[in-house]
Parts: C-alpha cells; structure tokens; sequence
C-alpha cells in the first residue's frame, strides 16, 4: 500500500515516485517542508514548498485511507462475510466516500426493520418475488404468515424493507446516481415564513437555485450559514425535471421493469420507496458533505492565500513609530516605540467625542514626535479611525519628516489580552498594548503577527464556520512558510517568532530567549547548540533560517546552511579572496560556475543557491515599503459619488473579488468582473491584500454598507443602485472576519502601508492661531518658522 500511495501522488503531482519517496522519508524523520524546500533540493529532486504542502496533505489522507481501509477489511473478516470479489473491491477503492458505499451493507448498525424482516424468515419471500415476479405477492406473502408475521400485509411489509435496503446499500448503483445528482442537480434556497426582516442580510438567497457545479464556496457557505441561522430553507433537488431516471436506473440495476406479470406493480413500487426514503436521503447527506468539503477547503485556500500577502507584507523598515489605538469616548491610546520596537512613552488622548480636546491633543503627539524622533505613525483602522486620521494629518503638517499610515488593527484585542502580551509588557495597561502592536505591525508586520492567532488576523471569508483543524493546519503551514522564507534575527526575534522557526518548538524558543538575556547576543550559529535542549536535529532543522548580524561569521548572516559552510570555503579557495570581500561582489560570483564546486554531497541546485546569496546576502523576499493617499473629505459611505475616482488599498481578496478600503470605515468590492478587461479565474491573479490601487465608485448603496467599485476607471456607473449578489453572500463578511471576538474593532483585514503621507511636499502652511497656538507653542512645536 505504502509504494501505492507514493504513485498516487507522484502522479497528482506530475513527479517521479522517487522524488514523492525522498519526500516522505524526510518529513517522516522530523524534516520540516522550508527545511526540505531550502536544503534538500538534491534529495527531492527540487521539490518546492508548495509541492511538498500539497504532498504533505495529501500524503496525510490517503494514509488515513489506508487506515480506514484496514479497519474496513478487519470488520468484514471478523464477521466471516469477506470473500476475494470483496476484498478486490475495496483494495481498489480509491476515496472514501467509495470505501464506505462498499462497506455501508457490512457496517454494524442498529436492528432495521430489514433485519427484523429477516429474522422473522422473509427474506425468501423478498428474493422469490424478485427472481419470479410472476408469482402474485399475496398468494406467496401467505406462506409466511405465522409467528411474529400475523398476515400477509406485514409479510410484504417485511419483504419490501429488505429489499429497500438491498437496493439502498448497492455500492456502484449509489455512487453512479451520486455523481448524476452532482452533475445535474441544484441546491434550492428559499426564505422561512416570517424571516424575511430577521434575515435581511441573505436576502439574495430568499429564492435561488443554482446547479451543485456552478456554486463557489462563498455562496455555499452563506447558504449554509442561512440555514443554521434558521433563515433559509435548503433544498438539494437531483435536477430539475421529474426524477424519473433515476427510479429507472434502479429498476434496471434489479431486473425491475413493469410486464404486465403480477408482482410488477408491487416491485416498482419498492423500488420508488427506495429511492424516495433511502437512496435520495443518503444522497442528499454525500452532496451536502461534499458541497461543504469543497466550499470549505476554497475557503481555507484564500485565508491562506491571504494571509501569506499579509505576513509578508512590506516592513516599513527600523524607524521610530508613534502606534495610535483609535477609540471616542475612551480616548486615542498612544504608544511611542523605538527602531527595535521597544517601547518608549504612552498616553491616553480624548480628541474626539465627547471630550473634544483637539488642540490638547495634538500637542501632546506633537510633544511625543519631536521628544522621541518619530518618523511613522500608524494608525488603527477601527473605531474613530478616520477622524484620529484627520488629527495625524494636521501632526503631519507641523512636524517635519513625519509620515502617517492607517494600518489594520485586525487581532491587535487579542494580542493585548493575550499571556504573552502580559510577559511582554507587563507593566503596560491592556488597553495600551494595542497602540504597542498597532506601531509594531507597521515596523514589521510579520514579526509582530505572528504573535496573534492567524484565524484573528482577519483576511478570510466564513472562517469562523471552517473546521478548526483543517483551518489552523493551514493557516500555521503559512506562517511557518513566510516566517522561514523571511528569516529571523536570533538576537532581536521574540519567543514566537521563533517558535515559528524550522524545528523550533516554543519551549525550545522560551530557551533560546532566556540564553540569550542570561548570555547576551548570540555570536555565531556554532553558538546556538549551548542553548538546553536544542540538539543537533533542532539545529540542523533550524540553523540556515537563523540570521546573526554582525557577528564572528559573515556567512552567519545568510541563509547558507552551515552544514554548506565547506562549499564556500571550495570558493574561496578557488577565487584567491577572503570572505568579506567575496560577499555581495556579484562580479566575481557571476564569473564562477557552479557545476565546479559540487561534490558528492551538495549537488548543483544548493551551490547554485550558495552563489545566489552570496551576491544579496540574508535578502527579505518582501516588497518594498509605500504608501497610498486617501481622498481628503471623503471620509464616510455619504461621502462617497458614483464616478468618483480614488486611491485604496487591497484588504482581502475572496473568490468573487477583492475589497478595497477608500478611507470611509466600510470596504468596497471590486466584483471579479470589474477586475480586468479579461477573464479572471481567480482574482488573486490580479490583485493582493496590501496592493495600492486607484478605483472608480459605481454605485454606493447607504442602507446596505455597500459599495461597488471597479478597477477600469473607464467602467460608467450604476444607475438606479443595486448592488451584487457577491458584495453580501449572506452578510458583510468584514464583520465575519472578528466573529466572536467580543471586540469594538471593526476588523476590516488591511494591510501595512495604507494612508500615506497627506499635504506633504513643499507647500508652505500657516501658522496655527489661537488656542492651538498657545497649546504648540508650549510643546516646543512653535516658534519663528511659523511655515513649519
């Protein structure tokens, strides 16, 4: 089985078995898919990461497969009912839906009154009449009559239910009328009495139908939510037209067929209440399954895809950053963070409702910016989000060299509530570890999320409906793949970033840490094996994606793997140079050829590699730093006029479209057709959380929160309103992002490098006056460059 499951997968893959076998081998030993994907490209035959993901899972169904397969053959055996016919049968089932048809007669299940029936001796009857239906069922049923069968009514009764099941349990029949369901069936919605006010937000499923195969996931799964909210009805019909051919096809799989003789009539009876009460119903279970397996796993796909955007969003790089909390009548929180991220200064600011201190507050920033050298604020993008924008816009304008981003603060509650937080910044109040975070996430926005659980980082549709399991296996193999491809800095990285790390688990992170402040920085890679409990595995797991700047070994710097360290040694050799001066002198790298350094360990894919960082050593794969403008005075959904034309950023992109924050606190969609001026399969193809774009509003709908937008900005727009089904699929899914959270945040899941620097340039400004004027000038912020 084992040599089988390797070909299964090689084949889905479109590899050699050899390379599928290596594969297995390693992630059996402990190895991790970065760690097989950097460093054992001569193993796998260059296997890449998301290769080797796809290999990994599938590798762990078809294992569970087998497993299930075993457990299936045990059970018939023990029941003395397994034959060499059967046995073939199910060693050749290939899913397991296909291994359950199979084992759905032989399953232990509780006394049916097919049973019954053949406890009671009918089991004769229902063959005889099946073999000859020339006998008249009557005259035959009353033969049986006797104990436990008083008449010849209950006997039929008797003989149809086995039959019933006979037909029902048909491993082939049910799957060939599961696979016609499929392909010419539909899922019907319709709204319950009285619900239509209560489920307003699925108004677009109050009467649907649309064929299993066209659905995509989004719509599935806001069907499905519907349903569970007891909002909709839903009806899984096999096709539209009468249903007949598929009584027929288990008719003809029996022998049934209507001759005139005198158990026709009673056969084709049993065989529509087959259909009716088992095959149907059994069917309408395997579609539902199936339909949510599908929706499910599309789902999981984009928060992933998502996710893996976010995380490896663009850092806005080692920069003294004001992070500001929005909030009204609890205040703006504020935090002052170094280039390191270590915190400097906090307050607490009432600008907004119902305080109003506007001028106080602005002063006290403008004190916190020029005290502590910032150069970046980043503010949150929930509550009072725009109107804290409108107060960073005018600290803009009074302190030179001052940029402003509104970033997304999506998971920023639950890292401040979280024990790690509380360890972190343990003399901090909750209410300001956000702030902390929020100027954090925009210094390096991988480095400080993956401190939060991936499913709160809010960049995914329906996922609190998902599987926690299958979501969370996903989402972690995302971070562990950006984290990895990344790097990290041992010295500066916190305990989950490097839990995060290949082979490094978080009790040996909490180690890693405690060594370093009881030791100080770490100096060489050698040094990590002092650190307790990180053995040679761990270190060979994790010791090429572990960077220490600075230190005894310049190759410690990049992601050449110590073990690879002889290679550039060979190369040294070869060039007559010392390390340092070979180091990004691309000149000289260019020149070498690769195939002269490999040996019978390190083949020509890693020296290739080695030669490749040593031109750009320990280079961040992530995009560079920018950010985007939004429109000054539009800053809520009746700002907003069809026609009009602005700048955005990408928050997440969905299987129908992509939703675009414009600065007015509810995110628009660009429908999937609005994308380009030619077909888009999958919109990611086109944009990704964090892109920067210009859009044109089509049409605003206030009562609703939608606006729809479009990428072509020479798209006319909408009259008369409307909207797209897609733009709801059974709520705002920005608020489904932070289901469940508890949590004022609106959860919209943005990107780092939003907002951008307004009014800047070389404008001259005035002066401000009065109160304000007093309040700057107290804070230093004023004087005689009254332009400034």
């Amino acid at each position: 089985m084992t040599t089988s499951i390797h070909q299964r997968i090689a084949d889905e893959l479109g590899v050699r078995e050899r390379q599928v076998q290596a594969a297995v081998e390693l992630l059996d030993g402990g190895a991790t898919v970065p760690f097989i994907a950097r460093y054992r490209k001569e193993v796998t035959g260059a296997l890449d990461d998301t290769q080797l993901r796809t290999l990994e899972e599938r590798l762990r169904y078809l294992r569970e497969l087998e497993d299930r397969r075993a457990a299936i053959l045990e059970s018939i055996r023990s029941q003395g009912k397994l034959d060499d016919a059967l046995e073939a049968q199910i060693v050749a089932a290939d899913s397991k839906a296909r291994l359950e048809d199979i084992y759905l007669p032989y399953k232990p299940k509780r006394r049916t009154k097919a049973q019954i029936a053949r406890e009671a001796g009918l089991e004769p009857l229902a063959d005889g009449l099946l073999a000859d239906p020339s006998v008249d069922p009557q005259a035959a049923a009353a033969a049986f009559v006797g104990e436990g069968v008083p008449d010849a009514a209950a006997a039929l009764d008797g003989a149809r239910a086995i039959l019933v099941e006979r037909f029902a349990e048909d491993a082939d029949l049910v799957g060939e009328l599961r696979e016609r369901m499929w392909t010419k069936g539909r899922m019907v919605s319709a709204v319950r009495e009285g619900k239509e006010e209560q489920g307003a937000k699925f108004s677009d499923y109050f009467d649907f139908a649309e064929p299993f195969t066209k659905l995509p996931s989004h719509r599935i799964l806001a069907m499905f939510r519907g349903e569970k909210e007891e909002i909709l009805t839903l009806t899984l019909e096999p096709e539209p037209e009468p249903t007949g051919s598929y009584e027929a096809s288990i008719a003809h799989r029996f022998g049934v067929s209507d001759r005139g003789r005198p158990a026709d009539k009673w056969l084709a009876d049993t065989v529509r209440w087959a259909w009716r009460t088992r095959v149907l119903v059994h069917l309408g279970i395997d579609l539902r399954t199936r339909l949510w397996q599908a929706a499910e796993d599309e789902a999981v796909r984009v928060f992933a895809a998502n996710l893996r955007d976010l995380l490896l969003a663009a850092p806005a790089g080692t920069r003294a950053t004001m992070g500001l909390d929005p909030g009204l009548r609890t205040g703006v929180k504020v935090a002052v963070v170094d280039a390191t991220g270590k915190v400097l200064e906090t307050a607490t600011i009432y600008p907004h409702e119902p305080r109003r201190q506007w001028d106080q507050s602005l002063a006290t920033l403008g004190a916190l910016a020029k005290k502590h050298d910032v150069e970046l604020v980043a503010i949150g993008n929930g509550t009072a989000s725009r109107e804290t924008d409108k107060l960073a816009g005018e600290l803009v304008k009074l302190v030179p060299g001052l940029t402003k981003i509104v970033v997304s603060e999506a998971g920023a509650s639950v890292y401040s509530a979280s024990a790690y937080a509380a360890q972190e910044l343990p003399g901090l109040d909750v209410s300001l570890r956000g702030a902390v975070s929020i100027a954090r996430r925009l210094q390096d926005p991988l480095a400080e999320l993956v401190k939060i659980d991936p499913k709160s980082i809010g960049v995914g549709q329906y996922q609190h409906d998902l599987a926690e399991t299958k979501l969370s296996r996903s989402l972690d193999a995302v971070v562990e793949d950006c984290v990895n491809a990344v790097g990290v800095d041992v010295n500066t990285a916190s305990a989950p970033l490097l839990a995060r790390v290949s082979g490094i688990t978080a009790g040996l992170a909490d180690n890693i840490v405690a060594h370093r402040d009881a030791s100080g920085p770490f100096r060489s890679r050698r040094a990590l094996k002092e650190v307790p409990r990180l053995g040679p595995k761990a270190f060979e797991q994790c010791a090429g994606f572990l960077r220490i700047p600075d230190g005894d070994d310049p190759l410690d710097t990049s992601s050449v793997h110590p073990e690879a360290y002889p290679v550039v040694r060979r190369i040294l050799s070869a060039t007559g140079g010392g390390i340092r001066e070979l180091i990004g002198n691309g000149t000289v790298l260019r020149s070498l050829r690769p195939q002269d350094f490999v040996d019978d360990t390190f083949g020509l894919p890693t020296v290739t590699d080695i030669l490749s960082e040593l031109e750009k050593p320990g280079r961040d794969p992530r995009p560079a730093f920018k950010t985007a403008a939004f429109k000054e005075g539009v800053e809520k959904i009746s700002d907003l006029e069809p026609g009009m034309v602005l700048e955005g950023v990408v928050t997440n992109v969905a299987a129908f479209g992509a939703f675009v924050d414009v600065g007015v606190h509810q995110d628009g969609l660009v429908h999937v057709s609005a994308l380009s001026h030619t077909f888009v399969r999958d919109p990611r193809e086109v944009v990704r959380p964090g892109d920067i774009v210009r859009v044109k509003v089509l049409d605003v709908d206030i009562p609703r929160k939608r606006i729809s937008l479009t990428l072509r900005l020479e798209d006319e727009p909408a009259r008369g309103g409307g909207g797209r089904r897609d733009q709801a699929d059974g709520g705002r899914r920005g608020g489904d992002r932070q289901q469940g959270q508890g949590d004022r945040r609106q959860g919209r899941g943005g990107q780092q490098g939003r907002g951008g620097q307004q009014g800047r340039g070389d404008r001259r400004r005035e002066a401000p006056g009065g109160a304000m004027a007093d309040a700057l000038r107290r804070a230093g912020l004023t004087g005689s460059d009254g332009d400034r």
